[in-house]
């Protein structure tokens, strides 16, 4: 049995419509402030700053990547549970906010040597001293580059499954 079609729990056609236009609505958003903070960046933001403070338990390099680890972990922890109880506006909202945390994150490796974001506190730039310490510096864009691309995929990926999942219910059920 394909996992997708079994018990998903529906989704009211206006909800449905709603959220996938809100959805597009911040693509949209995203693309026109490409490489700048977004709204959505203040929620991530707090949990980023956690996953510093948590993972700095298991070490000081493990502590600089903690930030970024705590922002996939996250939503993507909560896109697991709704996935378990097959809520499919949960799993599309998880999803996209995962994809929009890749983008973020992107923006993020981009600035790498620039270091010209302004970050929280005045502190280190965690992706300046992790690609340092990997000796891949030097890649910064192309890497936020593909993490930006990763990004892109999820949060336009989640829109048509949310899509196609509202409408395999509708057919379903009728």
């Amino acid at each position: 049995m394909i996992p997708f079609r079994i018990d998903w729990k529906p989704v009211p056609i206006p909800a449905l419509v709603i959220s996938a236009l809100a959805a597009i609505g911040f693509c949209i958003y995203a693309l026109v402030r490409s490489g700048e903070f977004l709204f959505l960046d203040h929620v991530n933001l707090p949990f980023h700053e956690f996953g510093h403070l948590f993972f700095s338990l298991f070490g000081e390099m493990t502590g600089i990547w903690g930030g970024t680890l705590m922002q996939l972990i996250i939503p993507f922890s909560i896109l697991v549970y709704f996935f378990i109880r097959r809520e499919t506006a949960g799993v599309f909202f998880c999803a996209f906010w995962l994809g929009e945390n890749l983008l973020n994150i992107g923006v993020y490796v981009n600035d790498a040597r620039t270091l010209a974001l302004h970050l929280v506190g005045g502190g280190e730039h965690d992706w300046n001293i992790i690609l340092g310490s990997l000796k891949m510096l030097r890649h910064d864009h192309y890497i936020a580059a593909m993490i930006k691309s990763l990004g892109w995929f999820v949060m336009l990926g989640s829109i048509v499954w949310f899509l196609v999942m509202g409408m395999r219910a509708r057919e379903e059920s009728s």
